[in-house]
C-alpha cells in the first residue's frame, strides 16, 4: 500500500497525558464524596467553579426565570433542535420491539425492552456551554420513558447558563442542578443528602469526567468511555479545499487535543488543504484551540486508491467520518469502525453535533470497533422471561435439562429439572440421579 503523510500529529507516546495523576485525583475526589456527600461537593466546587450557591438543584421559579431571559429566537432554535432528536430517537424506539415466541410445543421465550429507572445526564459548559448536549442525553432518555432524568451541568462566568437550562427544561429533565466535573458525575452516581444515586450516567465531559465514569462504571452504568473530539475528512477531487479544510477546523476548534484528519487520493487537494488551512487560522476567532490541535494532532494522508482510504480509515476508526467523494454510497456500505457517518459535502459534523437528529455522543479512540454512540437503545435494557404451559413440555426440557446438569456436574441444578420430570411426567427418577 503506498500510503503517504504529508502531515502527521504527535506519536502515541506524546499523545498520553499524565492518566495516573487524573485517576489518582479522581479517585480520591470519589472517596470524599462518598464520604461526606453536600459538603464535598461544595466545597469541590467553589475550589474549581468558584460557585457557591444556597442550592446546587434549581427550584421551579429559577428554571422559569432561566428559560424566560432566553430570546425568542434561540428558544425557538432549541426547540426544532430538540425535535429532530426526538423524531429520530422515536424512529429507533419503534425498531425495538417485544418478542414473545412459542419455540416448542408449550414453551414460551420473549424478552422485553425496560428502561433504565433513573439516569443522569451530565452537559458540559466550562469553556463552550454545550447546549446541544442537553437535547442528546435528555431529550433521547425521555423518549426511551425513563421515569426520572435528572442534570447537572456547571456554572458559567459564576452563573447557571439560561439556555443550558432552558434546553435541559424543554427536553424533559425532572431534576437541574448547577455543578461541574467530578463533583457532578460523584453525586449523581454516589448519591448526597440531598440527591438521590441514579442507575446510570451519560454525556460527554473533560479527561476528570471521562475517568470519574470510568471509575464508577459497574456501579452505575455508563453511555460510553469518551475521549477528545475527533474528525475525519474523506475526500477526493470532486470537492475543494476550502471545503475540507473549513470541515477540520469545525472540529479542532472543541479542545487543543482534538484529531484532525484528512485522507484524500488527491495529492493535490491534501496540499491545498494545507494551505487553506493556515488561510482559515488567520481568521477564525477560535484559532489559537484549532491551531494547537492542528499542529499537534492533524494529518494528511495521501492514498493511492479508494481500497487504501477505507483501509486507513478504518484503522484511525474516528468519532466524525465525513465523507465526500465520488463514492459516498461504497464507503457507506464498507465501513465498519467509526462513530458516525457524515455522507457528501452537502451535510457536515456540525449538523450532527447541533440540529439534524442523530447523537452526538459518540465513540473515540478507536472504541467505534466494538461500540456506536449514545441512542434511544442505551436507556432501555432487554429482558428475556421464559414460562412452560404444559406438563409434557415441562418434562420434556426437563429431562433434557437432567442430563446437562449431570453431565457438568451439577447435582442440585439436576434436581431442579428432575422435580418436575417427576411431578409432570411421571418418570421415577432416583434423587441426585440423571433423568433417562
Amino acid at each position: 500500500m503506498a500510503i503517504n503523510y504529508l502531515k502527521r500529529g504527535k506519536s502515541e507516546a506524546e499523545r498520553s497525558t499524565d492518566d495516573a495523576q487524573v485517576r489518582q485525583t479522581v479517585e480520591a475526589a470519589l472517596a470524599d464524596i462518598e464520604t461526606r456527600g453536600d459538603a464535598a461537593v461544595r466545597e469541590m466546587s467553589a475550589r474549581f467553579d468558584k460557585y457557591e450557591p444556597a442550592a446546587f438543584r434549581l427550584n421551579k421559579e429559577e428554571i422559569e426565570r432561566l428559560v424566560a431571559s432566553v430570546t425568542p429566537r434561540d428558544l425557538e432554535d432549541i426547540r426544532f433542535a430538540q425535535e429532530q432528536v426526538r423524531n429520530f430517537a422515536r424512529a429507533q424506539r419503534a425498531s425495538m420491539l417485544d418478542v414473545e415466541v412459542e419455540t416448542l410445543p408449550g414453551v414460551i421465550l420473549g424478552h422485553k425492552h425496560i428502561p433504565v429507572q433513573s439516569v443522569g445526564c451530565y452537559v458540559p459548559g466550562g469553556k463552550f456551554p454545550m447546549v446541544a448536549s442537553a437535547h442528546m442525553s435528555v431529550v433521547t432518555a425521555a423518549v426511551a420513558g425513563v421515569p426520572r432524568i435528572i442534570a447537572a451541568t456547571p456554572p458559567f462566568k459564576g452563573e447557571p447558563n439560561a439556555a443550558v437550562i432552558a434546553a435541559l427544561h424543554l427536553g424533559g429533565a425532572h431534576e437541574i442542578y448547577v455543578m461541574g466535573g467530578i463533583q457532578a458525575i460523584g453525586a449523581m452516581a454516589l448519591g448526597t443528602q440531598t440527591i438521590q444515586p441514579v442507575d446510570m450516567l451519560v454525556g460527554p465531559g473533560n479527561a476528570f469526567v471521562a475517568e470519574a465514569k470510568r471509575q464508577l462504571f459497574g456501579r452505575v452504568g455508563i453511555d460510553l468511555f469518551a475521549g477528545p473530539t475527533e474528525t475525519l475528512v474523506i475526500a477526493d477531487d470532486t470537492v475543494d479545499a476550502e471545503m475540507c479544510a473549513t470541515d477540520l477546523l469545525g472540529q479542532a476548534e472543541h479542545g487543543f487535543n482534538s484529531p484532525a484528519v484528512l485522507i484524500t487520493n488527491s495529492r493535490r487537494l491534501a496540499e491545498e488543504t494545507m494551505a487553506e488551512v493556515g488561510r482559515l487560522l488567520t481568521l477564525l476567532p477560535t484559532a489559537a484551540t484549532a491551531s494547537a490541535s492542528w499542529r499537534d494532532y492533524g494529518e494528511v494522508i495521501v492514498c493511492d486508491s479508494y481500497e487504501e482510504m477505507l483501509a486507513t480509515a478504518e484503522d484511525i476508526a474516528s468519532e466524525h467520518v465525513q465523507v465526500m467523494t465520488q463514492r459516498d454510497d461504497w464507503f457507506l456500505d464498507k465501513m465498519t469502525s467509526y462513530g458516525a457517518l457524515f455522507l457528501g459535502p452537502r451535510t457536515n459534523v456540525a449538523n450532527g453535533d447541533k440540529v439534524i437528529g442523530t447523537n452526538h455522543t459518540l465513540p473515540t479512540r478507536k472504541a467505534g470497533r466494538y461500540t456506536g454512540g449514545l441512542w434511544v437503545g442505551k436507556f432501555i435494557k432487554t429482558h428475556s422471561y421464559q414460562r412452560i404451559l404444559t406438563d409434557e413440555a415441562a418434562a420434556q426440557i426437563g429431562r433434557y435439562c437432567s442430563r446437562l446438569c449431570m453431565l457438568e456436574g451439577f447435582v442440585g441444578h439436576a434436581e431442579q429439572a428432575n422435580v418436575r420430570v417427576r411431578r409432570y411426567g411421571g418418570d421415577n427418577i432416583p434423587y441426585g440421579k440423571a433423568a433417562e
